[in-house]
């Protein structure tokens, strides 16, 4: 009896199998490299916001920092849009091993990248130039490596087979994680926020050389072979992606009915949450990395379950659930995280609470493009104290040239000052004099300075990282297969990779940003938290009424 005979693999079934496994492996793990680069300045945001706009003040600084995190994703698009029409004429493998090259050379950049004091603005400008080039590669190598897997899935697998890539961004964003916190217990806190910080970027051109090794011993997919071999390529992927009507409408659908919301629950469930509880909540930076990754290391086997189980029941259902989940409990869930990861701070606000008391025209946005500007009128300085101690606050209109007033509670009235009549030595001396005494008024009241990190419920804030995190994979689980199986072999690449880089890049990547402004603008600790909710109830509308399912779509016909 032959081994086919009694259910044993046979040599081309093996043969196959180890294909599979080799580029499941090679894709990944070059996927992840790309991921760790690029988000090792998300999660040194507050070092890089001190290295390199020191220029400004804090409040700036920071929204400059973020903002030069995002300027990464705002050129995603573009980095979509030319690498993948490489990729659909010049072949998958050899598109994204370019664009690991470039990711991993301008990472290694940054690390060697002198900071303002050494050069002054060049130090920003080569940093945010730094951030483009990762952004354009990031844009092209997502798609590629996802349609290169999805290509290669046997039938009724592709779910299964490209959630493998999905998980990597998360791996991605631990790994990172990981070899921050070792490096900063390896050289001390002093010493990392001095020079330490530059090892992680300067580890990646090692992780570069590794990931282009494995990816070199990859061949090109079936799909594109059989389609070049066939004549049926297309010789002008944008025009045909983006100006025909028929496939410009899937690209459309797509982003607005799949990959909108999934990027912004993506971004709410990891990177928000870590500004969250290090911006916010004022827990200390080691502490959060290490809980963050064991929450996201618990969920990231879920990216493999509902990638498999899309397969069964369709993409569509797994991912607009998770957006409506997601919707309907951040309120609550934020609230939670509050109160377990700075409970101090959360009975403070409840008992205490702050209320700004000012005339409407003495206050400013307080975003100052340049770093020239003072804000020093009464209700800008009550404002920009309480917004960076992390302080929950209302707003309550005053009088016309009413000085602005700090209520604390029932009992403290701290009045602000002008600072504008003053000089600018003696502006300087009164405000430090101001704050010192307002920090003060705030401690009596209970309002720490930062969490207490024996306070924090760790059991309780790694459980609510974990739940956000779960609604993470079932976005993003089925994610990939669900936009490759929505296009054509000829312009797969281009097509799908530029609706999940919008969405991923812009409706995604300038989360943060915009949730802190709007934290800024209100004083509502939970305002920005709108931003996620909104563009996923809007997906979930969308994505029912819009979004075909394709699970048993056939991808080389």
């Amino acid at each position: 009896m032959t081994d086919s005979a009694m259910g044993a693999p046979t040599t081309d079934q093996r043969a196959l199998d180890k294909r599979s496994r080799l580029v499941i492996l090679a894709s990944s793990v070059g996927t992840v490299i790309e991921w760790y680069d690029f988000y090792l300045y998300g999660s040194l945001a507050a070092i890089i916001t001190a290295q390199f706009f020191s220029g400004v003040n804090e409040t700036t600084g920071y929204i400059f920092a973020l903002m030069a995190f995002a300027a990464g994703f705002a050129v995603r698009p573009f980095g979509a849009v030319f690498f993948g029409r490489l990729g659909d004429l010049w072949g998958r493998k050899n598109t994204f091993l370019v664009t690991m090259l470039l990711m991993g050379l301008s990472t290694f950049v940054v690390g060697l990248l002198p900071s303002y004091a050494a050069i002054g603005i060049a130090a920003p400008i080569i940093l945010v130039v730094m951030r483009l080039v990762q952004g354009l590669a990031l844009g092209g190598e997502y798609g590629g490596a996802a349609t290169y897997v999805a290509e290669h899935a046997p039938k009724g697998k592709r779910g299964f087979f490209t959630s493998f890539i999905q998980i990597t961004a998360t791996a991605g964003l631990v790994l990172s994680l990981l070899v921050i916190l070792s490096v900063r217990l390896t050289v001390g806190e002093e010493a990392f926020a001095a020079w330490g910080w530059r090892i992680p970027f300067l580890v990646s051109i090692l992780l570069l050389g590794v990931s282009l090794w494995i990816r070199l011993k990859l061949a090109e997919s079936p799909s594109f072979q059989k389609m070049k071999a066939e004549g049926k390529g297309s010789s002008t992927p944008l025009k045909d992606s983006f100006l025909k009507w028929p496939n410009l409408k899937l690209v459309l659908i797509a982003l607005v009915g799949l990959t909108a919301g999934q990027a912004v629950i993506w971004y709410t469930g990891q990177f928000y949450a870590l500004f969250f509880l290090e911006r916010v909540m004022k827990v200390d930076s080691t502490l959060v990395y290490v809980l963050l990754a064991i929450a996201l290391i618990a969920a990231s086997p879920f990216f493999i379950f509902w990638g498999w189980l899309s397969d069964k029941v369709g993409r569509k259902p797994v991912i607009l659930a998770g957006c409506l989940l997601a919707a309907l409990t951040y309120f609550p869930l934020f609230q939670a995280l509050t109160t377990a990861a700075n409970p101090a701070l959360a009975e403070a606000t409840a008992s205490q609470p702050v209320t700004i008391y000012a005339d409407p025209a003495d206050c400013n946005l307080q975003f100052d493009p340049v770093g020239k500007t003072v804000f020093n009128q009464s209700c800008d300085l009550a404002k920009s104290y309480i917004a960076k101690a992390g302080v929950n606050y209302t707003n309550l209109a005053a009088p016309a040239g009413t000085v602005a007033e700090v209520r604390i509670g029932d009992s403290v009235v701290y009045p602000s000052f002008r600072g504008e009549a003053l000089a600018p030595a003696e502006f300087a001396t009164a405000r430090t004099t101001w704050e010192t005494g307002l920090g003060s008024a705030l401690a009596t009241a209970g309002y720490p300075s930062k969490a207490d990190s024996e306070q924090v419920n760790k059991p309780m804030v790694v459980l609510i990282l974990f739940i956000l995190g779960f609604y993470v994979t079932m976005v993003y689980g089925p994610i990939a297969a669900a936009l490759v199986e929505m296009f054509p072999t000829n312009i797969r690449y281009t097509s799908m990779s530029l609706p999940y880089h919008i969405g991923n890049g812009w409706f995604g990547g300038f989360l943060p940003t915009t949730a802190f402004a709007m934290v800024a603008a209100t004083g509502n600790i939970f305002y920005g938290l709108w931003y996620p909710i909104i563009v996923a109830v809007v997906t979930v509308v969308l994505g029912f009424l819009l979004v075909k399912e394709g699970k048993d779509v056939d991808l080389n016909a």
